[in-house]
């Protein structure tokens, strides 16, 4: 899969104001992308297309380089304190995701460029709870690793918490273009994840991603560069033969990770669920979509900020979770499951 190539750019008047900014506008000249002005990252009008559904496919092609105003970051997902904002939106086309919802009506990609005031934010919650270790993750409403051969913004985030003492880094990815990473000055304090799933899950919900191949090689890669490695198994799917379709997925993780070094190695496992308005939303976008979400055969679960979702019922999510757990057990009995949720 090629690395991400913005067919339209807009530009915040502000982002010229800082190096970044300044860079990717030239970049972005040289490389021929048509470039336009917007007042602000949140107000971007002028989107081509005809009916919803092509504008909705264009942004997923626009790339927005703002100013992060709001720097109060985001208390994050159960495997960080905060989220570090340096994205927001994903080129990759995953019929199930939670942005569908949460972007709604802006699902283009925005790039923010005042890293040092983001790092500057970064430093004041690491020194608010030392000696207690601060863990950042910056991949809760992007795949920042899918643009990073652009930004470079995550490289340079790298390196920022590889040289704070009690600040860790942790991201997710289903992106291969790793190689300008691999040198980043980590000193071991990023946790580098990847997405993984079975056959079925990445062939019919996760369209403009790397293959699963392609994925397992940037892991090889990223840990014999020293990162600690993880995997996220998500969302995990009741799919027809979804038992065989799974314990396939850990055989060919454990092949393909022969003689790495897997001393730290994580694994994350989430379960498929949906709200109404998440349903709602990708139903219209993707309309042949074979995702289940009827909800009958779901449980209602009230979130922890009073929105509720579907998931599996009771029994079937436990045969899920022990199952999985199964597989790890024999796969990889060294490695550290953190939740299934």
């Amino acid at each position: 899969m090629k690395p991400f190539i913005p067919q339209l750019v807009y530009i915040e008047p502000n982002a010229l104001d800082y190096p970044l900014g300044r860079e990717l506008k030239e970049k972005f000249e040289q490389m021929d992308v048509e470039i336009r002005e917007t007042t602000s990252h949140n107000q971007v009008r002028g989107i081509p297309g005809e009916t919803d559904l092509q504008k909705y496919r264009n942004a997923k092609s626009t790339l927005v380089v703002g100013v992060r105003r709001t720097l109060k970051f985001d208390t994050s997902k159960p495997s960080a304190e905060y989220a570090i904002p340096l994205a927001t939106g994903c080129m990759g086309h995953c019929h199930y995701c939670y942005l569908q919802t949460t972007l709604g009506s802006k699902p283009y990609i925005r790039a923010y460029v005042n890293l040092e005031e983001i790092f500057e934010q970064a430093s004041k919650y690491i020194e608010e709870r030392k000696p207690e270790v601060t863990r950042f993750e910056a991949a809760c409403t992007s795949d920042i690793v899918g643009i990073d051969h652009l930004t470079h913004a995550l490289k340079e985030t790298i390196e920022f918490i590889g040289k704070t003492e009690y600040g860790r880094l942790r991201f997710v990815t289903k992106y291969h273009h790793v190689d300008h990473l691999l040198e980043a000055k980590h000193n071991g304090k990023t946790r580098f994840r990847f997405s993984v799933n079975s056959r079925y899950v990445i062939k019919n919900f996760e369209p403009g991603t790397s293959s699963f191949d392609e994925r397992l090689e940037a892991a090889r890669k990223v840990a014999a560069a020293g990162y600690p490695l993880g995997f996220i198994v998500a969302p995990i799917y009741r799919h027809q033969g979804w038992e065989e379709g799974y314990k396939e997925l850990f055989e060919r993780l454990k092949d393909s990770l022969d003689g790495v070094n897997l001393k730290e190695l994580t694994f994350e496992l989430i379960q498929h669920r949906f709200t109404k308005p998440a349903k709602n939303v990708i139903m219209k976008r993707y309309p042949k979509t074979k995702l289940e979400m009827d909800e009958e055969q779901r449980k209602y679960k009230w979130g922890r900020y009073g929105i509720g979702k579907y998931v599996y019922k009771t029994e079937e999510a436990e045969e899920l979770e022990t199952m999985i757990r199964g597989y790890i057990s024999v796969y990889f009995p060294q490695a550290e499951v953190q939740y299934f949720t």
